[in-house]
């Protein structure tokens, strides 16, 4: 009877180690694969607490981004800020990009879940090469599971670098929010402050003929340079922080005009409200040749002056609506 118990407890545990010795492998692989993780997560959080922007070249994109393990995303700003390479956008976008990930560093809310790299051209062109890429600058979104898609690359000339913009990006990319904290500009206020106290000085100096606050002329120019400011899509930019223009890194053709109808450059705006305020000048010399009482021969200069300019300057506002809005039918003097 012993003897039978002895084989049975035996069998028991030889069926038990059977069961055991196969998990071993993978048990180790495991662990090996969890302390690689913590090892890469341990190093990323010493790289953040330094700076907010971990400046990455080929190797240390292959080894955090690339390589598995990661249970984690990473946000990298594709650029080229050396000297050499004349990218202004870069310059101003990598300055909202470091907005961005202070924010991040030092709110409440910061984890390991997402961080924020940079890779220059200069320091990894392999990945460039790697990824295809030809344009800087370029966001892109490594989740921590998976490949890119198409929506984890920031549309750039849609949304435009405002901190803010691509804080809603990193939003619904990895359900982290991020409060834009942005260090204090007293530029505005002190623009704001001088221009009160200019006006206050010359109202005080004219205290005694305040007529020029009831001149028909100086609020019907104060309120055409509002109109012309607003239509030329100022709050636009002031919104979403476009780049002024694009070059091309490949050609070193500089684009003012965007083309796309739900984008536009600060420099597009600066041509548009050149444009209307040609044109706009050219319906006051009409409107000036018609009622004045100038002699003829000036009265003909003007009218001839004013449809020039309301010809030639709509003209150019037409062909950059086409050049927006494509497939749009009508054109004049040029296409």
């Amino acid at each position: 009877m012993r003897g039978l118990v002895a084989w049975t407890w035996v069998s028991s545990q030889m069926r038990v180690q059977h069961k055991i010795v196969p998990l071993i492998p993978e048990l180790s692989l495991l662990l090996s694969l969890q302390t690689l993780l913590s090892e890469k997560v341990g190093q990323l959080m010493d790289w953040t607490g330094k700076r907010s922007v971990i400046r990455m070249n080929g190797e240390k994109f292959r080894r955090f981004v690339k390589a598995p393990p990661r249970n984690y995303s990473v946000i990298i700003m594709f650029t080229a800020l050396q000297p050499q390479r004349q990218c202004g956008v870069c310059k101003q976008a990598d300055e909202e990009y470091q907005i961005l990930a202070n924010s991040w560093r030092y709110s409440n809310a910061f984890t390991n879940r997402v961080f924020f790299a940079t890779v220059d051209f200069d320091e990894g062109s392999d990945v460039f090469q790697m990824l295809n890429m030809n344009s800087a600058p370029t966001f892109i979104h490594f989740p921590a599971k998976g490949k890119p898609k198409k929506s984890d690359t920031y549309e750039l000339q849609v949304r435009g670098f405002a901190a803010e913009q691509l804080a809603r990006w990193v939003g619904d990319r990895t359900d982290v929010q991020i409060r834009v904290i942005r260090p204090p500009n007293y530029a505005g206020p002190l623009m704001l402050g001088f221009l009160l106290a200019v006006i206050g000085g010359l109202a005080y100096l004219r205290r005694n003929n305040l007529e020029f606050l009831y001149n028909r002329n100086v609020w019907a120019f104060s309120a055409l340079c509002f109109c012309l400011i607003m239509t030329s899509g100022q709050m636009w930019n002031h919104i979403r922080g476009p780049p002024y223009a694009h070059k091309n890194p490949n050609t070193g053709q500089v684009s003012y005009i965007h083309g796309s109808s739900q984008a536009q450059f600060v420099a597009e705006t600066h041509i548009v409200l050149l444009f209307n305020c040609a044109v706009t000048l050219g319906m006051v010399l009409l409107h000036e040749a018609a009622t004045s009482d100038m002699d003829i021969g000036k009265r003909k200069i003007m009218c001839i002056g004013g449809i020039c300019l309301v010809m030639l300057f709509f003209s150019w506002l037409l062909s950059i609506f086409r050049a927006k809005y494509h497939g749009y039918p009508y054109s004049f003097l040029m296409s």
